[in-house]
Protein backbone atom coordinates (compact mmCIF):
# COMPACT_ATOMS: atom_id res chain seq x y z
CA UNK A 1 0.00 0.00 0.00
CA UNK A 2 1.26 3.53 -0.70
CA UNK A 3 3.20 5.40 1.95
CA UNK A 4 2.03 8.61 3.52
CA UNK A 5 3.06 11.77 1.70
CA UNK A 6 4.08 15.03 3.45
CA UNK A 7 0.85 16.68 2.27
CA UNK A 8 -1.28 14.26 4.29
CA UNK A 9 -2.11 14.91 7.93
CA UNK A 10 -1.29 12.21 10.43
CA UNK A 11 -4.09 10.80 12.55
CA UNK A 12 -3.10 12.94 15.52
CA UNK A 13 -2.65 16.07 13.43
CA UNK A 14 -6.18 15.62 12.17
CA UNK A 15 -7.47 15.30 15.74
CA UNK A 16 -5.49 18.34 16.90
CA UNK A 17 -6.85 20.38 14.00
CA UNK A 18 -10.27 20.00 15.61
CA UNK A 19 -9.59 19.71 19.34
CA UNK A 20 -6.45 21.77 19.87
CA UNK A 21 -3.36 20.34 21.58
CA UNK A 22 -5.00 19.42 24.92
CA UNK A 23 -8.50 18.43 23.90
CA UNK A 24 -8.11 14.67 23.30
CA UNK A 25 -7.92 11.75 25.75
CA UNK A 26 -6.86 8.58 23.97
CA UNK A 27 -8.45 5.21 24.74
CA UNK A 28 -7.28 1.69 23.98
CA UNK A 29 -9.30 -1.51 23.49
CA UNK A 30 -8.46 -4.68 25.40
CA UNK A 31 -5.29 -6.24 23.92
CA UNK A 32 -5.56 -8.97 21.30
CA UNK A 33 -2.80 -11.44 20.54
CA UNK A 34 -2.29 -12.33 16.88
CA UNK A 35 -0.45 -15.37 15.53
CA UNK A 36 2.91 -14.87 13.88
CA UNK A 37 2.47 -12.95 10.60
CA UNK A 38 -1.25 -12.57 11.29
CA UNK A 39 -4.23 -14.85 10.77
CA UNK A 40 -3.07 -15.93 7.31
CA UNK A 41 0.59 -16.39 8.22
CA UNK A 42 1.44 -13.86 5.49
CA UNK A 43 5.23 -13.88 5.18
CA UNK A 44 6.72 -10.55 6.20
CA UNK A 45 3.50 -9.15 7.72
CA UNK A 46 4.96 -8.77 11.23
CA UNK A 47 7.98 -6.99 9.78
CA UNK A 48 5.74 -4.65 7.78
CA UNK A 49 3.77 -3.81 10.93
CA UNK A 50 7.00 -3.10 12.81
CA UNK A 51 8.20 -0.75 10.07
CA UNK A 52 4.83 1.01 10.19
CA UNK A 53 5.12 1.40 13.97
CA UNK A 54 8.61 2.83 13.65
CA UNK A 55 7.59 5.24 10.89
CA UNK A 56 4.39 6.54 12.49
CA UNK A 57 4.76 5.95 16.22
CA UNK A 58 1.36 4.23 16.20
CA UNK A 59 0.44 0.69 17.18
CA UNK A 60 -2.40 0.47 14.66
CA UNK A 61 -4.03 2.37 11.80
CA UNK A 62 -6.67 4.02 14.03
CA UNK A 63 -6.48 6.06 17.22
CA UNK A 64 -9.61 6.92 19.20
CA UNK A 65 -10.74 8.59 22.39
CA UNK A 66 -12.82 11.38 23.85
CA UNK A 67 -12.32 15.02 23.02
CA UNK A 68 -13.82 18.48 22.82
CA UNK A 69 -14.43 20.29 19.55
CA UNK A 70 -15.37 23.89 20.15
CA UNK A 71 -17.60 23.54 23.20
CA UNK A 72 -18.93 20.05 22.38
CA UNK A 73 -17.78 16.74 23.80
CA UNK A 74 -17.53 13.83 21.40
CA UNK A 75 -15.75 10.57 20.65
CA UNK A 76 -13.16 10.93 17.91
CA UNK A 77 -11.54 8.24 15.82
CA UNK A 78 -8.82 9.06 13.35
CA UNK A 79 -7.10 6.93 10.71
CA UNK A 80 -3.32 6.93 10.30
CA UNK A 81 -2.72 6.45 6.59
CA UNK A 82 1.01 6.06 7.19
CA UNK A 83 0.30 2.79 8.99
CA UNK A 84 -0.13 0.32 6.13
CA UNK A 85 -2.26 2.76 4.17
CA UNK A 86 -4.78 3.22 6.98
CA UNK A 87 -6.02 -0.27 6.21
CA UNK A 88 -8.50 -2.19 8.34
CA UNK A 89 -7.27 -5.33 10.08
CA UNK A 90 -8.62 -7.25 13.04
CA UNK A 91 -7.03 -4.95 15.60
CA UNK A 92 -8.30 -1.95 13.65
CA UNK A 93 -11.75 -3.46 13.95
CA UNK A 94 -11.25 -3.76 17.71
CA UNK A 95 -10.51 -0.04 17.91
CA UNK A 96 -13.33 1.01 15.65
CA UNK A 97 -15.89 -1.12 17.49
CA UNK A 98 -14.60 0.18 20.83
CA UNK A 99 -14.90 3.79 19.62
CA UNK A 100 -18.55 3.32 18.66
CA UNK A 101 -19.21 1.54 21.98
CA UNK A 102 -17.56 4.39 23.89
CA UNK A 103 -19.84 6.88 22.16
CA UNK A 104 -22.84 4.68 22.96
CA UNK A 105 -21.93 4.24 26.62
CA UNK A 106 -21.22 7.92 27.19
CA UNK A 107 -24.10 9.21 25.04
CA UNK A 108 -21.76 11.23 22.83
CA UNK A 109 -21.66 11.92 19.08
CA UNK A 110 -19.02 10.10 17.06
CA UNK A 111 -16.66 12.05 14.83
CA UNK A 112 -14.62 9.98 12.36
CA UNK A 113 -11.58 11.44 10.57
CA UNK A 114 -11.11 8.98 7.76
CA UNK A 115 -8.07 8.28 5.55
CA UNK A 116 -7.85 4.67 4.45
CA UNK A 117 -7.16 2.44 1.50
CA UNK A 118 -9.64 -0.21 2.63
CA UNK A 119 -9.31 -3.71 4.06
CA UNK A 120 -5.85 -5.11 4.85
CA UNK A 121 -5.04 -7.79 2.32
CA UNK A 122 -2.43 -9.45 4.57
CA UNK A 123 -5.30 -10.53 6.85
CA UNK A 124 -7.60 -11.68 4.05
CA UNK A 125 -11.22 -12.45 4.93
CA UNK A 126 -10.54 -11.76 8.60
CA UNK A 127 -9.83 -8.16 7.60
CA UNK A 128 -12.79 -7.94 5.25
CA UNK A 129 -15.26 -9.03 7.93
CA UNK A 130 -14.25 -6.05 10.07
CA UNK A 131 -16.59 -4.07 7.84
CA UNK A 132 -19.48 -6.08 9.27
CA UNK A 133 -18.33 -5.28 12.80
CA UNK A 134 -18.20 -1.58 11.98
CA UNK A 135 -21.63 -1.64 10.34
CA UNK A 136 -23.14 -3.36 13.37
CA UNK A 137 -21.53 -0.89 15.79
CA UNK A 138 -22.74 2.06 13.73
CA UNK A 139 -26.25 0.60 13.66
CA UNK A 140 -26.31 0.34 17.45
CA UNK A 141 -25.24 3.96 17.76
CA UNK A 142 -27.87 5.01 15.24
CA UNK A 143 -30.59 3.13 17.11
CA UNK A 144 -29.62 4.97 20.29
CA UNK A 145 -30.28 8.33 18.62
CA UNK A 146 -26.67 9.49 18.56
CA UNK A 147 -25.18 11.31 15.55
CA UNK A 148 -22.23 10.25 13.43
CA UNK A 149 -20.14 12.75 11.47
CA UNK A 150 -17.40 11.76 9.05
CA UNK A 151 -14.62 13.98 7.73
CA UNK A 152 -13.07 12.25 4.74
CA UNK A 153 -9.41 13.02 4.13
CA UNK A 154 -7.05 12.02 1.34
CA UNK A 155 -7.48 9.22 0.44
CA UNK A 156 -10.71 7.60 1.61
CA UNK A 157 -11.47 4.50 -0.41
CA UNK A 158 -12.65 0.91 -0.20
CA UNK A 159 -14.51 -0.51 2.76
CA UNK A 160 -13.54 2.38 5.03
CA UNK A 161 -15.45 4.74 2.76
CA UNK A 162 -18.34 2.30 2.46
CA UNK A 163 -18.77 2.03 6.25
CA UNK A 164 -17.24 4.70 8.48
CA UNK A 165 -17.31 7.38 5.77
CA UNK A 166 -20.40 7.09 3.60
CA UNK A 167 -22.34 5.47 6.43
CA UNK A 168 -22.24 8.59 8.60
CA UNK A 169 -25.20 10.92 9.04
CA UNK A 170 -23.18 13.89 7.79
CA UNK A 171 -20.21 13.58 5.44
CA UNK A 172 -17.73 16.43 5.13
CA UNK A 173 -14.68 16.27 2.85
CA UNK A 174 -11.39 18.09 2.64
CA UNK A 175 -10.72 19.77 -0.73
CA UNK A 176 -8.96 17.64 -3.30
CA UNK A 177 -9.28 14.42 -1.32
CA UNK A 178 -9.56 11.17 -3.24
CA UNK A 179 -12.90 9.71 -2.20
CA UNK A 180 -14.55 6.61 -3.64
CA UNK A 181 -15.14 2.92 -3.22
CA UNK A 182 -12.59 2.05 -5.89
CA UNK A 183 -9.02 3.06 -5.10
CA UNK A 184 -6.67 4.46 -7.72
CA UNK A 185 -5.02 1.09 -8.43
CA UNK A 186 -8.21 -0.93 -8.92
CA UNK A 187 -10.50 1.34 -10.92
CA UNK A 188 -10.77 1.24 -14.74
CA UNK A 189 -7.82 2.85 -16.50
CA UNK A 190 -10.06 5.29 -18.38
CA UNK A 191 -12.18 6.25 -15.36
CA UNK A 192 -12.87 9.96 -14.87
CA UNK A 193 -10.75 10.97 -11.84
CA UNK A 194 -13.25 13.73 -10.94
CA UNK A 195 -15.80 11.07 -10.00
CA UNK A 196 -13.39 9.83 -7.32
CA UNK A 197 -12.70 13.25 -5.81
CA UNK A 198 -14.30 15.10 -2.92
CA UNK A 199 -15.70 17.63 -5.36
CA UNK A 200 -17.05 14.94 -7.66
CA UNK A 201 -18.71 13.13 -4.78
CA UNK A 202 -20.29 16.42 -3.71
CA UNK A 203 -21.64 16.98 -7.20
CA UNK A 204 -23.14 13.48 -7.09
CA UNK A 205 -24.83 14.11 -3.74
CA UNK A 206 -22.61 11.72 -1.75
CA UNK A 207 -20.87 14.42 0.31
CA UNK A 208 -22.67 17.18 2.18
CA UNK A 209 -19.93 19.82 1.99
CA UNK A 210 -16.32 20.27 0.92
CA UNK A 211 -14.71 22.21 3.77
CA UNK A 212 -11.23 23.81 3.75
CA UNK A 213 -9.03 22.66 6.63
CA UNK A 214 -8.96 26.10 8.25
CA UNK A 215 -12.77 26.12 8.42
CA UNK A 216 -13.19 22.56 9.58
CA UNK A 217 -13.19 23.10 13.36
CA UNK A 218 -15.86 25.80 13.19
CA UNK A 219 -18.00 23.77 10.78
CA UNK A 220 -17.81 20.60 12.87
CA UNK A 221 -18.61 22.59 16.03
CA UNK A 222 -21.77 23.94 14.39
CA UNK A 223 -22.77 20.43 13.32
CA UNK A 224 -22.21 19.03 16.80
CA UNK A 225 -24.37 21.79 18.25
CA UNK A 226 -27.11 21.16 15.72
CA UNK A 227 -27.20 17.37 15.91
CA UNK A 228 -26.82 17.02 19.67
CA UNK A 229 -27.07 15.53 22.17
CA UNK A 230 -27.57 19.05 23.45
CA UNK A 231 -25.13 19.00 26.38
CA UNK A 232 -22.18 21.41 26.42
CA UNK A 233 -18.70 19.99 26.93
CA UNK A 234 -18.31 21.92 30.17
CA UNK A 235 -20.88 19.61 31.75
CA UNK A 236 -18.59 16.64 31.03
CA UNK A 237 -21.43 14.19 30.35
CA UNK A 238 -21.09 10.53 31.30
CA UNK A 239 -17.53 10.67 32.49
CA UNK A 240 -16.03 12.79 29.71
CA UNK A 241 -13.30 14.87 31.26
CA UNK A 242 -9.84 16.28 30.68
CA UNK A 243 -6.98 14.08 29.55
CA UNK A 244 -5.05 12.10 32.13
CA UNK A 245 -2.10 14.35 33.18
CA UNK A 246 0.28 11.48 32.54
CA UNK A 247 -0.77 11.42 28.88
CA UNK A 248 -1.31 7.66 29.05
CA UNK A 249 -4.18 6.28 26.98
CA UNK A 250 -7.20 5.07 28.94
CA UNK A 251 -7.83 1.34 28.61
CA UNK A 252 -11.42 0.38 27.84
CA UNK A 253 -12.84 -2.50 29.83
CA UNK A 254 -13.06 -5.94 28.23
CA UNK A 255 -16.37 -6.32 26.43
CA UNK A 256 -16.68 -2.57 25.87
CA UNK A 257 -17.41 -3.22 22.23
CA UNK A 258 -20.09 -5.82 22.85
CA UNK A 259 -23.51 -5.35 21.23
CA UNK A 260 -25.16 -4.83 24.64
CA UNK A 261 -22.78 -2.06 25.72
CA UNK A 262 -25.67 0.35 26.34
CA UNK A 263 -29.39 0.27 25.61
CA UNK A 264 -30.99 2.77 23.26
CA UNK A 265 -32.68 5.73 24.91
CA UNK A 266 -35.61 7.39 23.18
CA UNK A 267 -35.63 11.15 22.99
CA UNK A 268 -38.20 13.25 24.76
CA UNK A 269 -40.27 15.00 22.09
CA UNK A 270 -38.83 18.48 21.48
CA UNK A 271 -41.00 21.58 21.20
CA UNK A 272 -42.25 22.34 17.71
CA UNK A 273 -40.24 24.67 15.52
CA UNK A 274 -41.64 28.21 15.70
CA UNK A 275 -43.63 29.33 12.67
CA UNK A 276 -41.53 31.76 10.59
CA UNK A 277 -42.77 35.30 10.29
CA UNK A 278 -44.18 36.38 6.95
CA UNK A 279 -41.78 38.47 4.90
CA UNK A 280 -42.99 41.50 2.97
CA UNK A 281 -42.99 41.60 -0.81
CA UNK A 282 -40.56 44.29 -2.01
CA UNK A 283 -42.07 47.00 -4.19
CA UNK A 284 -41.28 47.17 -7.87
CA UNK A 285 -40.88 50.71 -9.28
CA UNK A 286 -44.22 52.48 -9.61
CA UNK A 287 -46.03 49.39 -8.25
CA UNK A 288 -47.55 49.48 -4.76
CA UNK A 289 -46.11 46.83 -2.49
CA UNK A 290 -48.25 43.90 -1.56
CA UNK A 291 -49.51 43.86 2.02
CA UNK A 292 -51.01 41.23 4.25
CA UNK A 293 -54.38 41.96 2.62
CA UNK A 294 -55.92 38.66 1.63
CA UNK A 295 -56.63 37.93 -2.04
CA UNK A 296 -60.22 38.53 -3.06
CA UNK A 297 -60.31 35.87 -5.77
CA UNK A 298 -58.67 32.59 -6.59
CA UNK A 299 -57.03 34.14 -9.64
CA UNK A 300 -55.48 36.85 -7.45
CA UNK A 301 -54.20 34.26 -4.98
CA UNK A 302 -52.44 32.37 -7.75
CA UNK A 303 -51.01 35.57 -9.27
CA UNK A 304 -49.60 36.69 -5.93
CA UNK A 305 -48.02 33.30 -5.26
CA UNK A 306 -46.39 33.41 -8.70
CA UNK A 307 -45.16 37.00 -8.36
CA UNK A 308 -41.43 37.03 -9.05
CA UNK A 309 -40.94 39.69 -6.36
CA UNK A 310 -42.32 37.49 -3.59
CA UNK A 311 -39.73 36.31 -1.02
CA UNK A 312 -38.49 32.79 -1.65
CA UNK A 313 -37.08 30.09 0.60
CA UNK A 314 -33.59 31.58 0.76
CA UNK A 315 -34.97 34.78 2.27
CA UNK A 316 -37.10 32.91 4.80
CA UNK A 317 -34.24 30.66 5.88
CA UNK A 318 -31.85 33.60 6.20
CA UNK A 319 -34.39 35.40 8.39
CA UNK A 320 -35.10 32.31 10.52
CA UNK A 321 -31.61 30.93 11.21
CA UNK A 322 -28.36 32.35 12.55
CA UNK A 323 -26.40 29.39 11.11
CA UNK A 324 -27.37 26.99 8.31
CA UNK A 325 -25.73 23.61 7.71
CA UNK A 326 -26.81 22.08 4.40
CA UNK A 327 -27.42 18.39 3.79
CA UNK A 328 -26.61 17.79 0.15
CA UNK A 329 -27.90 15.00 -2.04
CA UNK A 330 -30.03 11.89 -1.81
CA UNK A 331 -27.10 9.43 -1.46
CA UNK A 332 -28.32 7.77 -4.66
CA UNK A 333 -26.35 9.97 -7.07
CA UNK A 334 -28.90 12.79 -7.30
CA UNK A 335 -29.28 16.39 -6.21
CA UNK A 336 -32.01 19.00 -6.61
CA UNK A 337 -30.96 22.66 -6.41
CA UNK A 338 -34.62 23.59 -6.08
CA UNK A 339 -34.92 21.99 -2.64
CA UNK A 340 -32.83 23.17 0.32
CA UNK A 341 -32.31 20.73 3.18
CA UNK A 342 -30.23 20.72 6.32
CA UNK A 343 -30.04 21.70 9.96
CA UNK A 344 -29.92 25.20 11.33
CA UNK A 345 -29.23 27.00 14.59
CA UNK A 346 -31.51 29.84 15.62
CA UNK A 347 -30.30 32.95 17.44
CA UNK A 348 -31.12 31.32 20.80
CA UNK A 349 -29.04 28.25 19.89
CA UNK A 350 -32.04 26.03 19.22
CA UNK A 351 -31.62 23.44 16.48
CA UNK A 352 -34.22 22.91 13.75
CA UNK A 353 -34.02 20.73 10.64
CA UNK A 354 -35.35 22.34 7.48
CA UNK A 355 -36.69 21.28 4.10
CA UNK A 356 -37.51 24.18 1.79
CA UNK A 357 -38.86 24.23 -1.74
CA UNK A 358 -37.59 27.11 -3.88
CA UNK A 359 -40.51 27.60 -6.28
CA UNK A 360 -39.41 25.07 -8.88
CA UNK A 361 -40.82 21.65 -9.73
CA UNK A 362 -39.33 19.30 -7.14
CA UNK A 363 -37.32 16.41 -8.56
CA UNK A 364 -37.08 12.85 -7.20
CA UNK A 365 -33.63 13.52 -5.75
CA UNK A 366 -35.12 16.44 -3.85
CA UNK A 367 -37.82 14.30 -2.27
CA UNK A 368 -35.30 11.64 -1.30
CA UNK A 369 -33.05 14.28 0.26
CA UNK A 370 -36.06 15.66 2.13
CA UNK A 371 -36.94 12.21 3.45
CA UNK A 372 -33.32 11.68 4.49
CA UNK A 373 -33.35 14.96 6.41
CA UNK A 374 -36.67 14.30 8.15
CA UNK A 375 -35.68 10.78 9.19
CA UNK A 376 -32.36 12.01 10.60
CA UNK A 377 -34.07 14.81 12.55
CA UNK A 378 -36.60 12.32 13.90
CA UNK A 379 -33.89 9.92 15.04
CA UNK A 380 -31.96 12.72 16.78
CA UNK A 381 -34.98 14.39 18.36
CA UNK A 382 -34.75 17.65 16.40
CA UNK A 383 -37.94 19.45 15.28
CA UNK A 384 -38.52 19.99 11.56
CA UNK A 385 -39.58 23.04 9.56
CA UNK A 386 -40.81 22.68 5.99
CA UNK A 387 -41.38 25.56 3.58
CA UNK A 388 -43.76 24.68 0.75
CA UNK A 389 -43.40 26.46 -2.58
CA UNK A 390 -43.67 24.45 -5.79
CA UNK A 391 -45.95 24.31 -8.83
CA UNK A 392 -45.76 20.54 -8.32
CA UNK A 393 -43.51 17.56 -8.68
CA UNK A 394 -41.34 17.32 -11.78
CA UNK A 395 -43.28 15.34 -14.39
CA UNK A 396 -40.82 14.92 -17.26
CA UNK A 397 -39.62 11.53 -18.51
CA UNK A 398 -36.34 11.82 -16.67
CA UNK A 399 -38.21 12.34 -13.39
CA UNK A 400 -40.29 9.23 -14.04
CA UNK A 401 -37.19 7.17 -14.76
CA UNK A 402 -35.65 8.48 -11.52
CA UNK A 403 -38.60 7.18 -9.51
CA UNK A 404 -40.78 10.24 -8.92
CA UNK A 405 -43.67 8.27 -7.46
CA UNK A 406 -41.51 6.25 -5.08
CA UNK A 407 -39.59 9.37 -3.96
CA UNK A 408 -42.81 11.27 -3.20
CA UNK A 409 -44.16 8.24 -1.33
CA UNK A 410 -40.96 8.13 0.71
CA UNK A 411 -41.43 11.77 1.73
CA UNK A 412 -45.08 11.27 2.71
CA UNK A 413 -43.99 8.30 4.82
CA UNK A 414 -41.14 10.19 6.51
CA UNK A 415 -43.48 12.92 7.72
CA UNK A 416 -46.18 10.43 8.70
CA UNK A 417 -43.69 8.41 10.76
CA UNK A 418 -41.99 11.39 12.42
CA UNK A 419 -42.19 11.40 16.21
CA UNK A 420 -40.78 14.92 16.37
CA UNK A 421 -43.09 17.83 15.57
CA UNK A 422 -43.12 19.08 11.98
CA UNK A 423 -44.11 22.69 11.27
CA UNK A 424 -45.05 23.78 7.75
CA UNK A 425 -45.38 27.26 6.25
CA UNK A 426 -46.70 27.60 2.71
CA UNK A 427 -44.87 30.62 1.31
CA UNK A 428 -45.97 30.46 -2.33
CA UNK A 429 -47.39 27.82 -4.60
CA UNK A 430 -48.89 24.67 -3.15
CA UNK A 431 -49.07 22.53 -6.24
CA UNK A 432 -50.96 19.31 -5.55
CA UNK A 433 -49.30 16.17 -4.16
CA UNK A 434 -45.80 17.41 -4.93
CA UNK A 435 -46.38 20.14 -2.33
CA UNK A 436 -48.56 18.15 0.04
CA UNK A 437 -45.77 15.58 0.53
CA UNK A 438 -43.93 18.21 2.60
CA UNK A 439 -46.94 19.55 4.52
CA UNK A 440 -47.44 18.64 8.18
CA UNK A 441 -50.93 17.29 8.90
CA UNK A 442 -52.49 19.50 11.57
CA UNK A 443 -49.61 21.98 11.73
CA UNK A 444 -49.59 23.75 8.37
CA UNK A 445 -49.71 27.54 8.17
CA UNK A 446 -49.97 29.80 5.12
CA UNK A 447 -48.92 33.30 4.14
CA UNK A 448 -51.20 35.81 2.45
CA UNK A 449 -49.17 35.35 -0.75
CA UNK A 450 -49.81 31.63 -1.10
CA UNK A 451 -52.31 29.15 -2.42
CA UNK A 452 -52.78 25.38 -2.20
CA UNK A 453 -54.76 23.34 -4.67
CA UNK A 454 -55.42 19.80 -5.75
CA UNK A 455 -54.48 20.95 -9.25
CA UNK A 456 -53.42 24.19 -10.95
CA UNK A 457 -56.51 26.08 -12.12
CA UNK A 458 -55.27 26.17 -15.72
CA UNK A 459 -54.97 22.38 -15.78
CA UNK A 460 -58.31 21.94 -14.07
CA UNK A 461 -60.00 24.10 -16.71
CA UNK A 462 -58.31 22.13 -19.48
CA UNK A 463 -59.41 18.79 -18.00
CA UNK A 464 -62.96 20.12 -17.71
CA UNK A 465 -62.76 21.35 -21.32
CA UNK A 466 -63.37 24.93 -20.27
CA UNK A 467 -62.02 27.87 -22.29
CA UNK A 468 -59.06 29.79 -20.83
CA UNK A 469 -61.43 32.66 -20.02
CA UNK A 470 -62.96 30.47 -17.29
CA UNK A 471 -59.68 29.78 -15.48
CA UNK A 472 -60.45 32.44 -12.89
CA UNK A 473 -63.86 30.98 -12.14
CA UNK A 474 -62.26 27.55 -11.85
CA UNK A 475 -59.74 28.92 -9.36
CA UNK A 476 -62.61 30.25 -7.27
CA UNK A 477 -64.32 26.86 -7.35
CA UNK A 478 -61.16 25.15 -6.14
CA UNK A 479 -61.19 27.32 -2.99
CA UNK A 480 -57.42 27.63 -2.97
CA UNK A 481 -57.01 31.06 -1.28
CA UNK A 482 -55.30 31.29 2.14
CA UNK A 483 -58.58 32.05 3.90
CA UNK A 484 -60.24 29.13 2.10
CA UNK A 485 -57.51 26.81 3.36
CA UNK A 486 -58.19 27.88 6.95
CA UNK A 487 -61.95 27.52 6.50
CA UNK A 488 -61.48 24.02 5.07
CA UNK A 489 -59.38 23.00 8.07
CA UNK A 490 -56.21 22.40 6.04
CA UNK A 491 -54.30 25.39 7.46
CA UNK A 492 -54.17 26.42 11.11
CA UNK A 493 -53.47 30.08 10.52
CA UNK A 494 -52.56 32.82 8.07
CA UNK A 495 -49.16 34.19 9.07
CA UNK A 496 -48.64 37.93 8.83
Amino acid sequence: MPDETPARMTAREAVTLLTGPAGFAEHLPPPRELPADGPLGWAGYDAARERARTRTGEEESVVYGTGVVGDRACVLLSFEFGFLGGSLGQRTGDRLEAAYALALTRRLPLLALVATGGSRMQEGMVALTQLQRVAAAATRLRAAGLPQIAVVRDPTTGGGWATVGAGADVVLALPGAQVGFAGSRVRPADADPYAYSAEGQFAAGQVDAVVPADELAATVTHWLRALGPHVAAGAQPSGTGPRDPSGAPEADAPGAGAPDAAPPRPHDPPPAAPVPRALPVPSAPAVPSATARLPETGREAVARARDARRPRAEAYLADYFAVRLPLHGDRCGGTDPGLLCGFGLRADGGAVAYVAQCGTATRPAGYRTAARTIRLADRLGVPVLTLVDTPGAANDAEAERAGAGAAIAETFAAIAAARVPVTTLVIGEGGSGGALALAAPGNTHVTADSYFSVIAPELAAAILKRPPSETGATADQLRLRPQDLVDLGFARSIVG
